[in-house]
């Protein structure tokens, strides 16, 4: 039996109890899985006394999550944060399914390798997006407002990256891959640029959608790939790794997409 949750706050908007249970039920495995507010500085405690043993992490409990964990995973060291923790004999083990949403949401689309690739933001999710295409890009550049967070990119990334001014910037139009990893409206600043660009939009928000700058690149006639596909891919990984199963990857993100966007309308 899973016995689950999802952690984080705000947390009441969280998909991830739809996803989960739809591929429970479709694997006829016995789970239970919910969404719980846990707020900032509240993980440690929280942990202490729940008798659950698998967890999803969301904002803003990856980064926290390192300081509780007994066993860091290698992917979640190099992004400097996680998504997911299971208990064990020992405590808990915490590593991130987040570089493979992103890897699988990629390949979904046709996309295993990218000359040049632009990424807006340098947080959390960027950080897992930047270690995902460390390897499947020529050249990543970066626009980034807050250069405490250099040195933790570079880490992500294990190579060059070029880190460009926070600004409205051509490389929007020019790139062959643009993830937009920033909270609702902070993009929204670059849709004045946007002109007949010449590659895909991979934007990790969907919900509201579209977002200004997706709208603009749809508008333009360009390929957007919205964010179900991270959190669906990302998803199905946590639910291999908390079943012990492996998982028709293509059936299963059919049948969590349909869940979905039945459930946003």
């Amino acid at each position: 039996m899973i016995h689950a949750a999802v952690l984080g706050s705000p947390i009441g908007h969280s998909l991830s109890p739809l996803l989960h249970n739809v591929a429970y039920k479709h694997l006829g495995v016995q789970g239970q899985y919910e969404a719980i507010e846990v707020k900032s500085g509240q993980l440690s405690e929280f942990l202490s006394t729940t008798r659950k043993d698998v967890f999803s992490l969301t904002m803003p409990l990856k980064e926290e999550a390192l300081g509780v964990a007994h066993d860091v995973s290698q992917i979640a060291k190099k992004i400097s944060g996680g998504n997911t923790l299971v208990r064990s004999g020992t405590g808990w083990n915490l590593t991130s399914t987040d570089v493979e949403g992103f890897k699988y949401a990629l390949l979904g689309h046709g996309i295993s390798k990218v000359e040049n690739c632009l990424i807006i933001g340098a947080g959390a999710t960027a950080r897992a997006a930047v270690a995902a295409l460390s390897d499947l890009a020529e050249n990543i550049s970066v626009l980034n407002r807050n250069p405490e967070r250099v040195a933790q990119m570079n880490t992500a990334a294990g190579r060059e990256v070029t880190y460009l001014p926070w600004e409205i910037n051509s490389h929007i139009n020019t790139a062959d891959l643009v993830i937009n990893t920033t909270p609702a409206h902070v993009a929204d600043q670059f849709q004045s640029v946007v002109k007949s660009p010449q590659g895909v939009l991979f934007e990790v928000l969907y919900h509201p959608w579209p977002t200004v700058l997706a709208q603009s690149w749809t508008n333009s006639g360009a390929k957007v790939i919205d964010g179900l596909d991270l959190l669906i891919h990302q998803a199905i990984s946590q639910v291999e790794i908390f079943a012990q199963l492996s998982i028709n990857r293509s059936e299963m993100y059919d049948l969590m997409r349909t869940a979905a966007l039945d459930h946003l309308g």
